[in-house]
């Protein structure tokens, strides 16, 4: 939450040339205070739809310790699912319908599994759109993760994703680009954050289109960027949300799918995610469960319990700052009525009112690896 300027100390000016949020104590004594009401439409396929669950609203929960979350999780009937996930669904989630009706203030929009070359052949992509254009309407922000990202840069900007010449996935450093935008506010100017994807969205693509990145690896490529009115749409490439153990638990499954004949090749190991120890250990098992296969047996899955204490989450205070800002720009535009989209004064094409003044970019980084 931001400071109040109740007096006229000189630290509250420096700071807010320095660009912090400081309320004016006229507002600060006439400001309505709620709780925030944010919609989670999970699109994550049925093995990985609870923790993403977990991992989100622990992420939201765990920002600000002074302001009250309600996280409304949903999702969509056409994603194919099983009868256990879709009772889960059913027992749990809340329905779009309702939320429309109740409002929002704030949304966030997982990532899918895909079937087809193109987004907008899958099933899920109408009903998907449907929510986005709801939420343009009705929403301070939409905070999207991964295949979201991609989908609604095709769906606002027509920019399609490239498929890239192999997984890239790992924990990349990143620089913050425009450390002065709101959303970036005390962050470290080099941050860790955990990729995993088969297609990416350039730096170029996303700035050809008037979209403003944030934060940018020179192995990873982008990982945040904002939509041209710099807040109403908040775009990861990369997986802030992710657990210490997310990666290995990918790995995991696509070493099963190798051990099993599924996979021609063995998977390679998450770059910049494995110390020299965990990499050996990692080995050993793989070359026992290779011994196991030829002999006819089976191996027991004791990977994430030998590399228990082992792995680190490198990540997770980065992530949790930057959300912290969003929702804490969310509670300061927002209207009181959650029914309503902004507060009365606030200008939908540049709620922050940083359009006119914003900082030009650092220069690219990707000549430097592509």
């Amino acid at each position: 939450m931001p400071l109040v300027a109740h007096s006229d100390l000189p630290t509250f000016e420096h700071l807010r040339k320095q660009g912090h949020e400081l309320l004016s104590l006229d507002r600060a004594v006439h400001q309505d205070i709620r709780e925030l009401h944010i919609g989670f439409l999970n699109m994550m396929p049925d093995a990985a739809l609870e923790a993403t669950e977990r991992q989100f609203i622990r992420l939201v929960g765990g920002c600000n310790r002074i302001a009250q979350f309600f996280v409304y999780p949903f999702s969509l009937p056409e994603l194919d699912r099983s009868a256990d996930t879709s009772a889960y669904i059913e027992r749990y989630y809340s329905r779009f319908d309702e939320l429309k009706t109740e409002g929002l203030d704030a949304l966030v929009i997982t990532g899918a599994n895909v079937a087809n070359p193109a987004l907008d052949q899958e099933a899920f992509w109408e009903p998907l759109i449907e929510v986005v254009r709801w939420a343009e309407q009705n929403v301070a922000s939409i905070l999207c993760s991964c295949l979201a990202t991609h989908a609604l840069l095709k769906h606002f900007h027509g920019i399609d994703r490239q498929p890239l010449p192999s997984k890239r996935w790992g924990v990349y450093s990143h620089r913050a680009l425009l450390p002065e935008h709101p959303l970036l506010r005390e962050i470290n100017t080099r941050f860790d954050a955990p990729h995993s994807r088969y297609n990416d969205i350039s730096r170029e693509q996303l700035e050809a289109n008037g979209l403003t990145v944030l934060a940018e690896s020179e192995q990873g490529g982008v990982h945040m960027a904002v939509s041209p009115d710099q807040f109403r749409v908040v775009y990861f490439q990369g997986h802030p949300e992710y657990d210490y153990n997310s990666l290995l638990k990918e790995y995991r499954r696509e070493l099963r799918r190798f051990l099993s004949g599924e996979l021609e090749h063995e998977p390679p190991f998450p770059e910049n995610y494995l110390s020299d120890e965990a990499r050996s250990i990692v080995s050993d098992y793989v070359a026992e469960a290779k011994q196991q296969g030829t002999q006819g047996g089976q191996i027991a899955d004791t990977l994430e319990q030998q590399l228990s204490g082992k792995l680190d989450n490198t990540w997770g205070d980065t992530a949790k700052a930057i959300v912290n800002n969003w929702l804490g720009l969310v509670y300061q535009l927002t209207n009181l009525d959650r029914q309503q989209q902004f507060m009365q004064h606030v200008d939908p094409d540049d709620p922050l009112g940083l359009n006119t003044t914003r900082a030009k970019p650092a220069p690219s980084t990707q000549g430097k690896t592509r």
